[in-house]
């Protein structure tokens, strides 16, 4: 009996981590094969609208705006604007005194940045000259290169673009960096090699207007840019992995902060699973190929719950969902490393891996906040900022 129900147990496990697997092993391949793909003429594209959604950043605002302003101008030319949505600081007077377009929003119904970025989208499309938008997380920096590269980008045919998002307080929370670094650069860099849509992290992305005017940005999720892209690639359009330049922000520097951040990132991943991952299905059965990929993005799930469900299909004693099990926690072990040494990890992200089951044990923790975080009335909760 205990035999029987061990195997029942393995073989569920293993089948609802197959998926993921197999979406792993392939990004790890593809994160290691080819270079970046050349861009276009930055001279050849319009003017650029950054967005920046600004939700009580009165702190860090003018230090994102600066940033923005200190780059390399492209030649069509650049507007900054500042979306002070519901604010109950001076983000709006501060983002004034560093140079930029301010639109105030409130609206206490419609709370989720998503409504933020329909509203700052339409806005900057009243401006013919502008041929595309990108967006800029509050709390960020940009490399001097930044509107020159997705410029060029852009000027070479893209739908949309997803610069590198990296950690900028990286030493202060190097696993958390070595799980970013395969998200955010190992995985968008192998969809790029293999001529996918690369998918859109919420900072350093940016969409062109044809893209906008045709499919508006209605997401409404608390991981809205996870949304749009699916949106984006039923309707037929890619987003294109700029490597050559990125966005840097600080992660929590508390426990109670990125507990916060994690469970809502992965309880909107959750929902959009459960919401989304069934019509996907469909269209692959249809034949319409490109849903393949952000299905499997879907199917795949975050590393450490990955590791936690294939360890608990490790010590469950049946042979072979053990040996599945083993051999998908080598795979993860393999993306890991493959991740660092084509991302530019530090020694201390190496020292850190040292605590990587501690790390998996506390995400683990966080899954009833997860669950709660999944439900379709979840409101976007601000992550508090490091001072």
């Amino acid at each position: 009996m205990i035999f029987l129900a061990s195997a029942a147990l393995g073989v569920t496990g293993t089948l609802a981590t197959l998926p993921g697997t197999l979406e792993l092993g392939a990004l790890t391949l593809g994160s290691l094969l080819g270079k970046p793909r050349l861009l276009g003429d930055a001279r050849a594209c319009g003017m650029l609208a950054v967005i920046v959604p600004a939700h009580n950043e009165a702190g860090g605002i003018a230090q994102c705006v600066q940033s923005l302003f200190a780059c390399e101008q492209p030649p069509g030319g650049a507007r900054v604007i500042v979306v002070a949505d519901n604010c109950s600081d001076d983000t709006a007077a501060r983002a004034r005194e560093a140079g930029a377009e301010v639109l105030v929003r409130n609206d206490t119904e419609r709370r989720d940045k998503g409504y933020a970025l329909e509203l700052a989208f339409t806005h900057a499309l009243e401006d013919p000259s502008v041929e595309a938008a990108l967006v800029v997380d509050a709390d960020t920096t940009v490399l001097p290169n930044f509107l020159i590269a997705m410029a060029a980008a852009f000027a070479g045919g893209a739908d949309g673009v997803q610069c590198r998002y990296l950690v900028s307080n990286a030493s202060e929370h190097p696993l958390r960096n070595v799980a970013l670094l395969a998200f955010n650069v190992a995985r968008p860099r192998a969809r790029e090699r293999y001529g996918l849509s690369v998918g859109i992290l919420g900072n350093g992305f940016g969409l062109h207007r044809r893209v906008l005017e045709a499919l508006p940005y209605t997401a409404r999720s608390v991981v809205e840019d996870l949304e749009y892209h699916v949106m984006m690639v039923r309707a037929g359009y890619a987003v294109r992995f700029v490597e050559q330049t990125a966005v840097s922000a600080a992660v929590p520097t508390t426990a109670a902060a990125e507990s916060t951040q994690r469970a809502r990132w992965e309880g909107g991943r959750l929902r959009m699973l459960r919401e989304l991952a069934p019509s996907l299905a469909a269209d692959v059965l249809r034949g319409r190929g490109r849903s393949v990929e952000p299905l499997g993005e879907l199917l795949l799930l975050p590393l450490a719950s990955h590791v936690g469900a294939l360890l608990v299909v490790l010590v469950l004693p049946f042979p072979p969902t053990q040996l599945y099990a083993a051999g998908a926690l080598s795979l993860v072990g393999a993306h890991v490393l493959s991740s660092l040494m084509t991302s530019g990890a530090t020694r201390a992200d190496w020292v850190a891996l040292g605590t990587a089951p501690l790390y998996v044990a506390r995400k683990l923790a966080l899954l009833p906040a997860i669950l709660r975080a999944s439900k379709t009335d979840q409101e976007w909760v601000r992550t508090a900022r490091p001072s």
